[in-house]
């Protein structure tokens, strides 16, 4: 984190990309571009989640600058905008892992 402290609107908009990705079905549908662009029945394929829950959660990510999106023919590709959203994913499971080997011990111990 930078070392200066950030404004209220500087944090609010932190915030909105933290909720963005505070939905299980959002970061099911990161990890299935995690690997290459799909289309919206790709994604849908690679998901199991619905057309209509789908579409409305790729709206977010694509707001929240997470994903891309190109249009060819009647296709919509998505695909992730950068690996950080990944890096991000990766940071919450380091940390999750390291909870769960503290409690771990505590229970063993």
């Amino acid at each position: 984190m930078p070392s200066k402290l950030l404004s209220p609107a500087q944090l609010g908009l932190i915030a909105e990309r933290f909720k963005a990705l505070a939905e299980p079905s959002r970061l099911e549908i990161l990890h299935a571009l995690k690997e290459r662009e799909r289309t919206v029945s790709e994604i849908l394929e690679a998901t199991g989640l619905g057309q209509a829950n789908v579409s409305k959660h790729l709206q977010v990510l694509f707001t929240a600058g997470f994903v891309d999106r190109r249009k060819d023919g009647v296709n919509t590709w998505y695909r992730l905008a950068d690996q950080d959203v990944l890096r991000l994913c990766e940071l919450m499971c380091g940390r999750m892992e390291k909870e769960a080997a503290a409690r771990r011990k505590l229970f063993a111990g």
